[in-house]
């Protein structure tokens, strides 16, 4: 559905996207990854026609962006980071205002309004200003802003910045059900979104791809061996799990009259059962043991661990730098 082929773009002398490649099927939801700067912004923008790449190109549906830019945003819905709404307006007069800045005609604008409504959940505060909502029914309102042309792809930037634990279940809850019919392409620092809502991660790191694959395939590629953690008390803990086989390293410690004991060990290899035998065999009371599981920070932070924020000249806001073509962001 979204094709992304050696696409750069500087600004100046800085590089903030370096030939990125790589694709997003039909129906995918797929969580685009990367530290501050590291071009996510800038390829969101070129995917939505608000910017054009300097070399290569971004396709929807086969067909470049770039070719039609009007007819590729009808077909896609955007939420930027920065959400820009209007607080002296009703939500009913903003999202009216949006669809007449998409050209729907008063019958698909108003179907069109009714459904977002229902889909983000946002009928409660409809007339109320903007400027009362509390953030978490901004982020609804501009989701709504997003949807109401009934687009097939959503490019989502930050949907979650700013909220409170509660807020990001409800959005990260609202972001799954909107992923059911269309293709998603969400960026986020948060990890635990990601997990939620994400069948596959692209990475990105100074503009360029460090990673893109399946959620769990990445991480059995990329973190190197599984670990355990155990707590025992009883004579020669320590020595004895070093030893067992298939135990690669291993690193222990005083924990409250016991011995905490971290073995690392191949991925393909389960020390379990041979622990809770020695303890059981051995006389051991085992009060912990655990095998911890991959996490995406870990694989993020592999990743990511030479990344600096040079790839795009710094905002007042910290963001990537904006478009000069002077758009309207809730136009795009």
């Amino acid at each position: 559905m979204i094709s992304v082929d050696a696409v750069s773009k500087r600004y100046g002398g800085v590089t903030a996207v370096d030939h990125l490649t790589f694709t997003v099927e039909r129906g995918e939801v797929v969580g685009f990854l990367g530290p501050n700067g590291a071009g996510k912004t800038t390829t969101m923008r070129m995917i939505t026609g608000t910017l054009q790449p300097d070399e290569g190109a971004v396709r929807l549906d086969g067909v470049p962006v770039t070719d039609d830019p009007l007819a590729a945003k009808r077909r896609i819905g955007y939420l930027p980071e920065a959400n820009p709404l209007y607080d002296e307006l009703l939500v009913a007069e903003y999202l009216d205002y949006v669809a007449d800045l998409r050209g729907l005609s008063a019958a698909y604008a108003r179907s069109g309004i009714r459904a977002a409504v229902d889909e983000t959940d946002i009928g409660a505060v409809f007339y109320r200003p903007i400027g009362e909502c509390s953030k978490g029914y901004r982020q609804r309102i501009g989701l709504a802003g997003a949807i109401l042309h009934r687009p097939e792809v959503l490019i989502l930037d930050e949907p979650t910045e700013g909220l409170d634990p509660n807020q990001r279940v409800e959005i990260r809850r609202l972001v799954s059900t909107l992923g059911r019919e269309r293709t998603v392409l969400l960026s986020t620092h948060v990890m635990q979104e990601v997990e939620a809502t994400c069948s596959r991660l692209v990475i990105l790191s100074q503009g360029k791809l460090a990673a893109e694959g399946g959620v769990q395939e990445l991480l059995s590629k990329r973190t190197g061996g599984a670990r355990y953690v155990v707590e025992a008390e009883g004579s020669g803990v320590a020595e004895s799990l070093a030893a067992l086989a298939g135990v690669t390293g291993h690193a222990s410690e005083p924990a409250n009259g016991r011995v905490r004991v971290t073995l690392d060990a191949g991925d393909d290899v389960e020390l379990r059962p041979a622990i809770f035998g020695m303890a059981r065999d051995r006389g051991w009371t085992l009060w912990e043991l655990h095998r911890e599981r991959a996490s995406l920070e870990q694989l993020f932070r592999s990743l990511t661990a030479d990344s600096s924020a040079n790839e795009a000249p710094p905002t007042s806001g910290g963001a990537e730098p904006q478009s000069s073509g002077g758009e309207s962001e809730v136009g795009a």
